[in-house]
């Protein structure tokens, strides 16, 4: 079946020290590279099917506290409008059409429109970026980390994708008791690439026809 063309990516990270390597939930991680958490438990690549208990994980990240070299910190109230701020300068600068963002206390999620950076590059642009506007505003000292290295992606390659993930994504801070977050640089999506006026022929319209054609 004819795959359609990636439209969207959906990408995550952490902020420092909220998922480790060896998190007994899973990560995305094969090995953990800090002999400091290193005795913690071994590494399982991807989500575990059957998910510990949540007192397991309290357990494992009071004894992670204990080993990290710096203390783990939630993104609050004035850091949130800080890397908002970061996020909305790279954006522009980049001219990355963004349709949802979550500031989370310890991860973000954003949805980026398809782009000539790859996911890893646009989760580097935004990471740099905040950083540096977090430690120049004094909300982080210069050698305390920020995030966690690199995160992750999801390819986004149909409409209704993307409006089922800007749901879930705008959803995030009403769950954990925050206000609704809206910010500048989120432009509400159209259903690009099939957004009124778009040309039938086009490489993802083409493709998105012969894969439903052929279900």
């Amino acid at each position: 079946m004819a795959r359609p063309l990636v439209i969207a990516y959906h990408i995550v990270w952490t902020a420092y020290g909220w998922w480790l390597p060896n998190d007994p939930r899973g990560s995305m991680s094969h090995k953990v590279r800090k002999p400091a958490i290193s005795g913690l438990g071994e590494p399982h690549y991807g989500r575990r099917a059957v998910q510990p208990p949540a007192g397991a994980v309290q357990q494992f990240y009071a004894k992670a506290r204990e080993s990290l070299a710096f203390p783990i910190l939630e993104i609050g109230a004035a850091e949130r409008a800080v890397v908002g701020e970061a996020f909305a300068e790279t954006a522009a600068a980049r001219r990355y059409t963004c349709y949802v963002c979550a500031v989370m206390p310890d991860h973000v999620h954003l949805v980026i429109r398809k782009h000539r950076d790859k996911a890893e590059q646009m989760i580097e642009a935004f990471q740099d970026a905040s950083r540096l506007r977090l430690r120049r505003a004094g909300l982080r000292e210069a050698d305390h980390p920020v995030w966690s290295r690199g995160g992750w992606k999801r390819f986004l390659d149909r409409p209704e994708d993307v409006r089922n993930t800007i749901a879930y994504i705008e959803g995030n801070p009403v769950e954990r008791g925050l206000p609704p977050q809206g910010w500048p640089f989120v432009v509400p999506y159209d259903g690009w690439p099939l957004h009124p006026g778009h040309n039938p022929r086009s490489p993802y319209a083409r493709r998105l026809r012969g894969a439903r054609d052929e279900r």
